[in-house]
């Protein structure tokens, strides 16, 4: 029994739940042309993307797409579009029925010939992927007949699919209409299956490309990381051999070095991260096709293999130098630092020195004035000792002034310095008890 009281439900339940769903495929019955176009988009692109894709619909009297949307799928007769929207780029993809019997007698019927031109040529964004995918329904005995006029022969890559029940033809090479091509033999292949199959295909060359556009920006950044490993050694051999005045000249080279660094790193690491990702999920995708060898012929596993590696290498390459580069500018910053803090630590040990010495100088003159002092105040009491005597002698006083102040100086000199040292004891003594050096 379902309870009447549930907790608060999280505001993205539903969302996340649905995720699993998100771009699902369609149910697909040979025979089949369409048209597959990816165009690179900024923010800007991809919000234009969608009012695009709204006047499209307008036209035929549909309702707009929601405004959160980022996976559109809609019938609009004589074709079906399918629009998505990714972090980077947009895909459209139009489907429309053939007729297959003509498919070996003459260029084949495209998707896009009953899409309005017009509208189609003002896709925004980049054009990266434009793809023609025939799905026939074709037995295998027929294969050969059916490409060889479709694709370049001297290029032909193939293999049997969904555990040898279809076969995949493929040249990758962009023809004279700035399409590249694939051929599809359903066989047997179930419509939900096939349908699988065909989102498979269409996503493996959407991010074989995706993947390659962090190509160009690892070549640009090889060039800049040699220019960067070449200062950073000339740095290093000269802090090697470098005076304590040139430390602060060294100190500013290096941190600008380093901000060299970490600019371009900030600025590729998200494109070679995003490769990185698209090559994982190349690989997803050839082994979902449950592919087999066609005789004489290379699979696309293996075609993939061996033409993204240097690809892939280059890009992981690429971020594996950017690491080791900001590493070594980071350790070589710090020795360079921490010498410079020796040497900060030397002279203000100097100082220290200095200043103790100075002290010591001004104690022994202090020690000297503290003398000096002992006997003006000794000369001050005596001369009052004397004047005290004259005025008691008239009372009786038994002795001479002079007599009196030549006894008194001993004594007066006696106290006055046993009261200098008390006074000095109580305002130099230092707080444990010791007297100061």
């Amino acid at each position: 029994m379902t309870p009447k009281i549930q907790p608060a439900m999280h505001p993205q339940r539903v969302a996340l739940h649905n995720e699993i769903h998100a771009r699902p495929p369609e149910a697909l019955t040979a025979p089949l042309a369409i048209a597959h176009c990816v165009t690179v988009c900024d923010a800007a692109a991809r919000e234009a993307s969608r009012m695009h894709l709204a006047a499209l619909l307008r036209d035929h009297h549909l309702p707009q797409p929601d405004a959160q949307s980022g996976h559109v799928r809609t019938d609009l007769g004589p074709y079906r579009l399918r629009w998505e929207m990714h972090t980077e780029f947009v895909t459209w993809t139009f489907t429309r029925a053939i007729d297959a019997t003509d498919f070996g007698e003459r260029e084949p019927t495209t998707a896009l010939e009953v899409v309005p031109q017009d509208w189609l040529q003002g896709l925004p964004g980049q054009c990266l992927v434009n793809l023609h995918l025939w799905v026939l329904p074709t037995k295998k005995s027929d294969s050969t007949s059916l490409v060889k006029h479709v694709l370049r022969e001297d290029t032909l890559i193939a293999s049997t699919v969904a555990d040898g029940l279809g076969e995949v033809y493929s040249d990758f090479a962009i023809h004279a209409d700035g399409f590249s091509r694939m051929v599809l033999l359903a066989g047997s292949v179930a419509p939900r299956r096939l349908g699988r199959l065909v989102q498979r295909l269409l996503e493996l060359d959407t991010y074989r490309m995706a993947a390659l556009l962090g190509l160009p920006a690892a070549r640009q950044a090889s060039a800049e990381l040699a220019s960067a490993e070449r200062e950073l050694a000339e740095l290093a051999e000269s802090i090697r051999s470098a005076r304590s005045e040139d430390e602060t000249l060294l100190l500013d080279r290096l941190t600008k070095l380093a901000g060299q660094v970490e600019s371009q790193y900030a600025a590729t690491h998200s494109r070679f991260s995003a490769s990185a990702a698209y090559f994982e999920l190349v690989d997803k995708r050839i082994a979902e096709l449950a592919e087999s060898r066609l005789a004489g012929l290379q699979t696309i596993g293996e075609f993939m293999g061996r033409r993204l590696t240097p690809a892939r290498s280059t890009c992981a390459w690429a971020t594996r130098r950017q690491d080791a580069l900001s590493q070594r500018v980071s350790r070589i910053s710090n020795l360079l630092r921490t010498r410079v803090e020796i040497e900060q630590q030397h002279g203000s040990q100097a100082l220290l020195v200095a200043m103790n010495n100075r002290q010591g100088m001004q104690l022994k003159l202090q020690s000297t004035v503290e003398g000096l002092s002992v006997a003006a105040a000794t000369y001050y009491v005596v001369g009052l000792v004397s004047y005290a005597t004259k005025a008691l002698q008239p009372w009786g006083w038994p002795f001479s002034p002079e007599a009196s102040s030549a006894a008194a100086i001993p004594l007066v000199l006696i106290a006055s310095w046993w009261l200098l040292r008390r006074l000095h004891r109580r305002v130099f003594t230092e707080p444990d008890g010791k007297q100061p050096s």
